[in-house]
């Protein structure tokens, strides 16, 4: 299974849900789901979203101002043996 999409990592379980929660408030797409491993440092879980929604993504995200961000990336090859993770630049 290949699949690709966007990725908000925390360190806060609640900046997670915070976030997730503040996007369905925006009306994207978002869901939240185990960090992979990686991304070896958080609480474990992170924010999915649409790849053709980072533009609004990272818009939400400014007006959150989360202190917890680990980083945003793109998620290419989840499910499969060559997960590659490339950084979303803030």
């Amino acid at each position: 299974m290949n699949q690709s999409f966007g990725l908000a990592a925390f360190r806060s379980r609640t900046q997670v849900l915070r976030m997730e929660d503040a996007l369905h408030r925006a009306g994207l797409s978002a869901g939240v789901i185990s960090t992979p491993r990686e991304i070896a440092i958080g609480c474990g879980l992170s924010v999915r979203f649409d790849l053709s929604e980072t533009p609004q993504v990272m818009s939400v995200y400014r007006r959150l101002n989360p202190s917890a961000l680990i980083g945003f990336y793109r998620v290419d090859g989840f499910g499969s043996r060559q997960l590659k993770l490339t950084p979303i630049p803030l």
